[in-house]
């Protein structure tokens, strides 16, 4: 599930703004603007502004999301951005609208004057259903459901396609040898194009210098080429970097060509490819991958639901596909892209799809469905047998040895606090822990008692990240208790490195006798007491 506060510009909205967004795109030289739908099809921007690319009707800067009422209701399908900046978006009923820098006619007006606000892009396309659309640095295409091409903006390289290097101020239709081909998916580098038909062929156009068209030179085309080193393959997705470019076959087979300065196409080395390379042939079956035109990062996800990532990463050269932590690709750009902007219109699920550990946090405590009660200090706690028995290995022994067919219905629990208790059923089912420093104490005890590994060093986690002058002697007294080691040296090395004040506090003074003699033995080998 994509969750847009990894965005760092997200960050400015409040709580219920962030949970009311279903679809957002992150663009900007810095990351600093975005754009978000939210759950009734309202459409917000805010950022920076950067030549009008917020569409608000002015050229002021806004941290308060601002209203587009003309986009309001329109359900946006594909949205795209270049970094002049200029975005540019389709509807689901394939109208297209564009706004911002317009110095090369990449918003398809037949000028090169600003768009202050969203205006439907009409010329050529006014009759046509636009699927799909895609930026360049300064040039535009957009994708017609019946597998057409429009392109315009800036030409310098022969991007257009259009057969010449001077710029199209409105959309022209790419044909040469696409003329009778169905296309299926379009992608753009800074000053090259791409396009994937229906039959799996590629065919690029454009600047070519890093050899990102993957054709095995550097020349420029000026209009769509078939890329030949693939013909033996059907591609079904293509994405573009800066100047690289990665295409994924229908067998989950990867190949990346072009640019590697920061080693972004994967290979191990940072030297150009100018025909396409396999890469992570190794790796599980690949059925996404991710670049945008803005960063010198690549991604991809693997069939068992892997994320990995390679090429800048915050500054740094990744040479070889990375595994993350991250359950989707666009995690890589919020987290690792420099800038941090979204390689594609991002999708927010609905709040009422639960994962199962979602499913299973909520129904913690929930007297609808559980099947079993503890009480404890007077108080009940609601859990479902299966779930114990499935996480913890001291209830599975005990629902085994003697509950089968007579099972009780309430645990009566009094070695433990209801506190203590209840974080640790509820631990069960969330994998989380929290609790001040003086109760992990106790749900310390009851994690060593129960055999939990994993419980007892969370307990030990927040018992030092809550260690104060006041209560060290206490955390000091119970480390020993429970033969937590880790956290008795902890605890020792802080309370003599504080010694003057927690030698002052009662907690000192109430410690056992021999617990008290055997601290001042240890303080005073280690020279603690010399003065």
């Amino acid at each position: 599930m994509v969750d847009v506060g990894k965005w760092p510009i997200f960050t400015l909205l409040s709580p219920q703004e962030t949970a009311s967004i279903r679809k957002a795109c992150v663009f900007g030289a810095s990351a600093n603007e975005a754009i978000y739908v939210t759950d009734n099809d309202e459409v917000f921007v805010f950022g920076l502004n950067y030549s009008n690319c917020l569409g608000t009707g002015d050229n002021q800067s806004t941290l308060v999301p601002k209203k587009l009422e003309a986009l309001c209701g329109k359900k946006i399908k594909s949205l795209s951005y270049g970094s002049g900046p200029h975005v540019l978006l389709s509807t689901e009923d394939g109208v297209v609208y564009a706004w911002g820098h317009n110095g090369y006619s990449q918003l398809g007006n037949g000028t090169t004057n600003q768009g202050i606000a969203p205006v439907q892009v009409c010329t050529n396309l006014l009759i046509k259903q636009v699927v799909e659309v895609a930026c360049g640095s300064h040039h535009s295409m957009a994708l017609a459901a019946d597998g057409e091409v429009f392109a315009w903006g800036y030409n310098n390289c022969g991007q257009v396609g259009s057969g010449s290097t001077a710029n199209q101020p409105t959309p022209r239709k790419v044909t040469s040898c696409l003329h009778t081909k169905r296309v299926v998916s379009i992608a753009c580098g800074q000053t090259s194009s791409m396009a994937v038909l229906d039959s799996g062929e590629v065919y690029g156009w454009g600047y070519n210098g890093n050899g990102q068209l993957g054709l095995g030179n550097n020349g420029n085309q000026l209009t769509p080429v078939r890329v030949a080193a693939l013909q033996s393959v059907c591609v079904n997705q293509i994405v573009c970097g800066y100047a690289h470019t990665l295409a994924l076959t229908d067998e989950g087979l990867l190949y990346a060509w072009g640019a590697n300065t920061y080693g972004q196409l994967g290979t191990g080395s940072k030297n150009n490819l100018l025909s396409p390379t396999p890469i992570m042939v190794e790796k599980e079956r690949v059925v996404e991958i991710a670049a945008c035109h803005s960063t010198h990062t690549s991604a991809a996800k693997t069939q068992g639901g892997h994320v990995y990532m390679w090429g800048q990463c915050r500054g740094q050269s990744v040479v070889l596909p990375h595994l993350t932590h991250f359950s989707c690709t666009d995690d890589v750009f919020a987290c690792f892209a420099t800038p941090a902007v979204s390689w594609r219109l991002l999708s927010v699920e609905h709040e009422d799809f639960l994962t199962v550990a979602d499913s299973l946090k909520k129904e913690f405590d929930s007297p609808e469905t559980a099947d079993l009660r503890f009480r404890i200090d007077g108080k009940y706690i609601h859990v479902h047998k299966a779930v114990l028995k499935i996480r913890c290995e001291h209830f599975r022994s005990m629902f085994q040895s003697y509950w089968n067919e007579d099972m009780k219905e309430v645990i009566e629990i009094d070695q433990f606090s209801y506190p203590v208790y209840r974080a640790f059923l509820q631990y069960l089912y969330t994998d989380t822990v929290d609790l001040p420093p003086e109760d992990a104490i106790g749900l310390l005890d009851l994690a060593t008692s129960y055999c939990e590994n994993r419980l007892k060093r969370l307990c030990q986690h927040i018992i030092k990240r809550g260690i104060t002058v006041e209560n060290a002697f206490s955390l000091f007294s119970a480390a020993v208790r429970y033969d937590a080691e880790d956290l008795e040296e902890f605890c020792f090395k802080f309370c003599i490195n504080h010694l003057t004040e927690v030698t002052q506090t009662t907690a000192f003074w109430q410690m056992d006798g021999p617990l008290l003699k055997e601290f001042i033995a240890k303080a005073s080998k280690c020279g603690a007491f010399k003065n």
